[in-house]
C-alpha cells in the first residue's frame, strides 16, 4: 500500500467524467488499497480515484472516523444511483479543495448498485451522513465537484475562500 497525492483543484481530472471498470485485476485491487491508504492519511472518509489521478469509476468510503452514524466501509466499482429520497444540508469538506468547507444540499437516502471488489453487483442503501459521503464521491467519479452545488455569491465567496488558503499555505 502507498500514500498518492491527493489531486487539487483546479485539476482538470476533478472535472472529468471517469472511465468504468471491466476487469477487476492486481492493479485495480492496488489502487482501491492505495485509495484506502492515502484517505485515512488525509483524515478524509471518502475518496475517489480521479482525486489521486486515476481516472476510473471507483471510490472508498470509511465513515468510522465520524462518530455521526453507525460506521460504513464500502469499496464500490462503477456505482450508479437508483434512487434518492428526503433533502438535507451538510458542511462538506473535501480533500481536494484543503480547508475549504460548504453547506450542500443532497438526498437524505440513496439506494444504489455498485460492484464490489470481488467483481459481485450489489445494492445498498445509505442514509444520513454515509449518503452524504456516497453523494459527494459519485459526483467526483461524474466530473462534479461539491463547489458546483451551491450557486451564485456563495459559490464565488467559497471559491475566493479557497484561493485565499491555497496563497496562504494553509490549505492543508
Amino acid at each position: 500500500m502507498a500514500v498518492r497525492k491527493i489531486v487539487r483543484f483546479p485539476d482538470p481530472i476533478l472535472k472529468t467524467p471517469t472511465l468504468k471498470v471491466d476487469v477487476i485485476d492486481r492493479d485495480i485491487v492496488k489502487l482501491v488499497e492505495d485509495m484506502f491508504e492515502t484517505m485515512y492519511h488525509a483524515e478524509g472518509v471518502g475518496l475517489a480515484a480521479n482525486q489521486i489521478g486515476e481516472p476510473l469509476r471507483i471510490m472508498v468510503i470509511d465513515t468510522s472516523p465520524k462518530k455521526e452514524s453507525p460506521p460504513v466501509k464500502l469499496v464500490l466499482i462503477n456505482p450508479e444511483l437508483l434512487e434518492g429520497q428526503g433533502s438535507i444540508k451538510y458542511r462538506e469538506g473535501c480533500l481536494s479543495f484543503p480547508g475549504l468547507t460548504v453547506e450542500v444540499e443532497r438526498y437524505q437516502k440513496v439506494r444504489f448498485r455498485a460492484m464490489d471488489l470481488k467483481g459481485e453487483i450489489k445494492e445498498y442503501e445509505l442514509e444520513g451522513f454515509p449518503a452524504i459521503v456516497f453523494q459527494h464521491e459519485l459526483d467526483h467519479l461524474d466530473g462534479i465537484t461539491f463547489i458546483d452545488r451551491v450557486n451564485g455569491l456563495k459559490r464565488r465567496l467559497a471559491l475566493e475562500r479557497y484561493a485565499k488558503l491555497q496563497r496562504q499555505g494553509t490549505g492543508g
